[in-house]
């Protein structure tokens, strides 16, 4: 198989297990945007939008499932989604000024912290 080829089959599988870390819950640009700079050598703010732009199909169908399941609080929701939103809009001025490697280690910082909480986020907690 020629490059091209083997370059879509990489970003199809890629955006397949992200898509299902995402429906999982779990976020999956920490799965997408390692892979798509690391592995497929994408710069690290194209990068970024591609996971924005795969995020909200992902995000409606897994939304979608768990509304019919009964698992979505509404009232929880609403502040939830109007500071993520203003969030979103501050970080995404904040990473169009920023310069690629303080991009990218910032988001190494976020991984390795979620990866803390992760291992021991349930110790804390007793």
């Amino acid at each position: 198989m020629d490059g091209i080829c083997m370059n879509w089959i990489w970003y199809i599988i890629t955006g397949l297990c992200a898509g299902i870390v995402a429906g999982m819950g779990m976020g999956g640009g920490t799965l997408l945007i390692p892979v798509l700079t690391l592995a497929l050598g994408l710069e690290q703010h194209a990068a970024q939008g591609v996971n924005v732009i795969a995020f909200l199909p992902a995000a409606v169908a897994a939304l979608v499932v768990h509304a019919k399941a009964g698992r979505l609080q509404l009232r929880a929701c609403v502040p939830i989604i109007l500071a993520g939103a203003l969030g979103a809009l501050g970080a995404s001025l904040l990473a169009g000024v920023l310069e690629a490697p303080w991009l990218r280690r910032m988001f190494g910082v976020f991984l390795v912290l979620l990866a803390c909480l992760r291992v021991f986020g349930k110790r804390l907690k007793k």
